[in-house]
Order: C-alpha cells, then structure tokens, then sequence
C-alpha cells in the first residue's frame, strides 16, 4: 500500500513515525511538503520520498491523507483536481484510493465535491498525543467510504495511537471532548503546579508530581475495570484529606466548568464548518 502524506507539519511528521515504527516501508511512503528546508529535515530523518507537487504525489498512491492546517485545505484539493485521482467508481477498477483528512471542521462532503464522483473520503478528528504515539484519533466515513476502507484506515491510524469510529453528525463534540481535551488536560496540570508552589514546593518538584500522578492515574485508569468515579471513591476517604480538596472543588462548580466549557467548543466546532466560516484548527 502507498501512502501520500499531504503536509509535513507536526501531525503529519508524527503519522510518518508511526507507521514506520509500525514496520510500513519507507519506500511506500511519499510526503509533500512546499517548504525545502522542512522537506529537506523529514527526507533525512525518516528517508522517504519528499516532493512540493501534491499531484505527484497523488500517483500511485492508495492513501492520500491530507494532514495540513483547515486553512489551506482549498489548495491541496484544488491541486488534487488536477492529479490523476483514480475512478472509484468505474466498473472494472483496480485501483481503490481513498482520502483521509485530518483538517479539523471540514466535512466530508466539502471534500467529495472536489473529488471525483464516488471518491471515498474519510474524516479524522486526531489530537497532540499523536506526537507520542497516544493519540486518540476519532473517524467519520463519507458517503462513499465502504466498511473495509473504514478498516484500513483504524489499522493505519493505529500506528500513532487508538481509534475509534462515528457517525459524521458527532464530530463537533469529538473537536470539544478529544480534539481540544489535551488542552483542557494541561490547564488542570498548569493549575495544580500552580497551587503546589504556592504551599511551598519548588516547580520542579511540583511539576514531577503533578506529571508523574496524572501518567499514573491514566495508566490505573486504563487498566483497571472500575470507572473514574469509582477509583476517586477509592481514594477518597470519609473526612480525610482527599475529601476536603475534592468538596472544594464541587463548591467552585467544576463539573459545570467543564460542561460549559465543552458547549462552547463544540459550538464553535460547528460555527468553523458551516458554510461562509473561515475554517480554523483545533485550538
């Protein structure tokens, strides 16, 4: 299978990591990236095939995964239009690309209507932790992506993390829950660093527990059967330590913090992807 990694930013450079990690040959891999020294640096660290044509890059490819900002989507697919993109659907076919995009707030069907007909789209909403190989990627199929694309695309995806799939009409509130949540996930540890200086640590010290403790409840978290709120049930004893920081925190209206907090983002998710919006990524 090749694989065409349309932007060689952050997420794409993490995707091309992965899947090599993974054991995908570097042969059947191409990146397009416009800017030399960029493309200079990925062709050296990872020894694929770097071009500035996204036509070029499109032949021969079986996954075009368009990994560039929400902004500059338009120009990838208008250079696209120009490729020779298979006919997925004619009869007799025996070529099958499909398009993966990772631009946050563009619909699928934005994409199809530049495509040839039938061309299969796939939507992905990924977060930062891809850099790391712990993303969560979530996917959406177009209208033409068949079950084993949807299939194809887990298994590549899954180089860099976990993935899960849904409906299309969901992924404003993926944008607000996984696609921001890291954001929110180091707003609570800036605050807890925070708060540990001011009873006296240093912020090294404080930034090695906060860190370590949030590493350790994820991977308990993950890896135990109990839920979130029965782990916190477990650490919290009646009128212990636990229990007074946690009282505090439900009179300051956490859980309300986060639910408006979550509304907005998917509300602003859904704003960027109407049509006549400046589509903007996450963040």
């Amino acid at each position: 299978m090749r694989i065409a990694v349309i932007g060689g930013g952050r997420i794409g450079e993490a995707l091309i990591a992965g899947l090599l990690e993974s054991g995908r040959p570097a042969k059947d891999m191409v990146v397009v990236e416009t800017f030399p020294e960029r493309g200079a640096q990925i062709a050296e660290r990872f020894g694929v095939r770097v071009t500035d044509s996204v036509a070029d890059a499109a032949v021969g490819a079986d996954l075009l995964v368009v990994a560039v900002k929400p902004a500059d989507v338009d120009a990838v697919m208008t250079a696209l239009g120009k490729a020779a993109l298979a006919d997925n659907a004619s009869v007799g076919n025996d070529r099958d690309q499909i398009l993966v995009s990772l631009a946050a707030g563009v619909p699928t069907a934005r994409l199809e209507a530049k495509l040839p007909a039938g061309f299969p789209v796939v939507r992905v909403m990924p977060n930062t932790p891809m850099l790391v190989g712990q993303g969560m990627s979530v996917i959406a199929p177009g209208r033409y992506a068949r079950p084993q694309q949807l299939e194809l695309v887990t298994e590549v995806l899954g180089a860099v993390g976990k993935v899960v799939a849904v409906a299309e009409s969901q992924m404003d509130a993926v944008t607000a829950v996984s696609g921001s949540g890291p954001a929110y996930f180091f707003l609570v540890v800036e605050a807890l660093v925070d708060a540990g200086v001011g009873l006296g640590l240093t912020r090294d010290v404080a930034t090695q527990l906060v860190v370590q403790t949030m590493v350790g409840s994820a991977a308990l978290l993950e890896e135990s059967e109990q839920t979130a709120g029965e782990l916190r049930a477990a650490v919290t004893s009646p009128a212990g330590t636990t229990a007074a920081a946690v009282r505090e925190l439900e009179r300051g209206g956490i859980r309300s913090a986060f639910l408006e907090a979550l509304h907005a983002a998917k509300q602003r998710s859904a704003e960027q992807g109407s049509p006549g919006e400046g589509v903007g990524g996450v963040g």
